[in-house]
């Protein structure tokens, strides 16, 4: 396996601001090719589907590679892919869909570990229709999701189990496979926001047990895009349409209004940059994929065991959690600074960083908010080792 984050760095003109972008949080730079892909579909006649003439069968033909594009990502089959403009938008068509036919003694289980957008959705469709809302726990110490809980938490009325892939706050990778199952048992849906995921981690939506992925296109350097992956297509049929034509079938239910076909080819360019990653991959792109995304993973490790060191070396810096298995995603605590002060002196260092004040989530469990809230940081494919030791510098210079 060959990943040399010099070349990948070529590939992202907004590099050339001078910044060391941690700001993985918010979503990737965008790569050259993802840019020129929208901006030459901008440029392409390209009309709404259905017609006979070109524009309108080059605008089937994008939707069909987007989906194709994404498919390949997760080990699906393209006709279980709705698009959409993001995963809260559609997840949130997803909850009122299936809400519609819930009743008072009915649950749903969601998790502190997972983003707003996989946990409000439920909670509003839940208030709708009386239905009780359990919550899965994280580990103060550790921030793990233990799968164990779910055991007492799902039971025959569950209709639906909520848990991310993997935490974009503090990089906790539950084990989903072991929570789906658990899910399974009682027939309850398993909704996994793999949003965070993706960018790291090659994925398989049989091998998670997930019955639907959502996913984001910005995490991984894409358009703003979004997707709700069936792992069987069949289901899609079975929810109330919330297309325009309510008598459409398959991904077409759950997708309103015409698409943006630009951003849809720019996705498409996304994965495929995904799946050149390494080198040294080849065949067909779902095994590109695979490689690389292996390959990446790999290089992430080593990069994020050298940051979490060179963190809880600091004096007076916490790490947030200690997941053993995660993504390069963490969030951590300067004693006596305040998170929006510390960003304010990691950007006078040319540092991107957030500062997240604690109210909601997982650092709400932990009461981050009553130290001043936390300085969120996100590793990315152009990270490279020169700003891991540029970010441990400027926080040095905090303690």
């Amino acid at each position: 396996m060959a990943f040399d984050v010099a070349a990948v760095r070529g590939l992202f003109p907004a590099l050339g601001d001078g910044w060391v972008h941690l700001d993985a949080p918010a979503g990737m730079q965008v790569p050259e090719q993802v840019a020129t892909a929208v901006s030459t579909a901008l440029r392409a006649p390209v009309s709404g589907p259905g017609g006979i003439f070109p524009a309108s069968q080059r605008a089937e033909a994008i939707v069909d590679a987007a989906r194709r594009a994404l498919a390949d990502l997760v080990g699906a089959d393209p006709a279980g892919v709705v698009l959409g403009p993001n995963s809260a938008v559609l997840l949130q068509r997803l909850a009122d869909g299936l809400g519609d036919g819930w009743m008072i003694g009915d649950g749903v289980v969601v998790s502190r570990l997972d983003h707003p957008s996989n946990v409000v959705c439920w909670q509003r469709a839940a208030q709708r229709s009386g239905t009780q809302v359990r919550w899965a726990e994280v580990d103060i110490e550790t921030c793990e999701l233990p799968a164990w809980q779910y055991q007492d938490l799902v039971d025959e009325r569950t209709k639906v189990v909520a848990v991310t892939a993997a935490s974009g706050a503090v990089g906790t990778r539950p084990d989903v496979r072991q929570i789906a199952e658990i899910a399974a048992a009682h027939d309850a849906l398993v909704v996994v926001d793999a949003s965070a995921a993706a960018p790291f981690l090659p994925l398989d939506i049989t091998a998670t047990g997930a019955d639907v992925l959502a996913l984001n296109a910005s995490a991984w350097g894409g358009p703003p895009v979004g997707a709700l992956v069936f792992r069987d297509p069949a289901m899609i049929d079975q929810l109330p349409s919330a297309a325009l034509e309510p008598g459409w079938r398959g991904p077409d239910r759950l997708e309103l209004g015409p698409h943006a076909y630009p951003l849809l080819a720019g996705l498409v360019s996304s994965v495929d940059y995904l799946a050149g990653l390494d080198d040294a991959a080849a065949g067909p792109r779902r095994e590109r994929l695979l490689t690389s995304l292996s390959s990446v993973k790999a290089y992430q490790a080593g990069l994020l065991a050298n940051l979490t060191g060179g963190l809880r070396r600091l004096r007076n810096v916490m790490v947030i959690g200690d997941a053993m298995r995660r993504v390069p995603s963490m969030a951590f605590t300067v004693n006596g600074v305040k998170a929006v002060d510390a960003i304010e002196h990691l950007a006078e260092q040319g540092v991107c960083a957030f500062a997240d004040p604690g109210t909601h989530g997982v650092f709400a469990v932990l009461g981050v908010g009553e130290v001043g809230g936390a300085v969120r940081v996100g590793l990315t494919h152009y990270t490279n080792t020169y700003e891991v030791d540029q970010l441990l510098r400027a926080v040095a210079a905090l303690t």
